[in-house]
């Protein structure tokens, strides 16, 4: 099956999810996460006019998009980040869709001032309680957090991101999905001068889920590249 082909499937799977959930396609992002596929690859999604991508790891950043871009192409960074690797990051991506510290946000602040450039940025929650994910795990922990971002001036906030649990059926699926459009809503009245329209959330095994339960954004990777490429 070509990327192309893919790529018409899953948009007619989100299309239908979206008439499911009362939206359109055009409510719905698509990131193409190009996790250990070859710059190649991405160029050849890019041909078909999938503009955005997302990227898990620094050194795949850096390894792919260490030279310049094709005009239109849109790069984030959706994996853990270390507090270490933000000044390498910061010049090489257009959004960092995986904060999950008020620590991690003033880092990326206060490089993004030193370059004189603002990052967008998502919260990233964990919604499934899961020990191997990252994430704020309280909605205290998050609103403390947030308090104090929504003072910095080198990020630019723009939603909630998670990821869903990676066992259970369709219903505790849901239920995760269904906690983050919960808690967004709480953010938009906590914090009305701030953006949270960006609900990033749904992969390749539940995408349609996801915009049910009222995703803007969805990562998927797998569906379109095929199986990962591990070295």
């Amino acid at each position: 099956m070509t990327v192309h082909t893919r790529l018409e499937r899953i948009l007619m799977e989100m299309e239908k999810a979206a008439m499911e959930s009362g939206r359109r396609l055009a409510d719905v992002k698509l990131m193409a996460v190009s996790k250990t596929h070859s710059y190649e690859e991405i160029l050849e999604l890019f041909a078909c006019s999938q503009m955005l991508f997302g990227e898990n790891r620094v050194q795949e950043v850096e390894e792919k998009f260490s030279l310049s871009r094709p005009e239109g192409m849109r790069l984030h960074l959706i994996g853990h980040l270390q507090s270490n690797k933000v000044k390498k990051i910061v010049p090489l991506v257009d959004g960092i869709d995986s904060v999950d510290s008020l620590k991690l946000a003033k880092r990326i602040s206060s490089a993004c001032l030193e370059m004189d450039t603002l990052m967008p940025i998502l919260l990233q929650y964990n919604t499934s309680e899961e020990a191997s994910k990252s994430g704020f795990e309280r909605e205290d922990e998050l609103f403390r957090a947030l308090d104090e971002m929504a003072t910095l001036q080198g990020i630019r906030i723009g939603g909630l991101m998670t990821i869903g649990p990676l066992s259970g059926g369709e219903k505790e699926i849901r239920s995760a999905f269904a906690l983050l459009r919960r808690l967004q809503q709480q953010c938009i009245v906590r914090y009305p001068h701030l953006d949270f329209s960006t609900l990033s959330m749904g992969m390749s095994s539940d995408f349609p889920l996801a915009i049910r339960e009222g995703a803007t954004m969805v990562r998927v990777g797998t569906a379109l590249f095929g199986e990962r490429q591990y070295r």
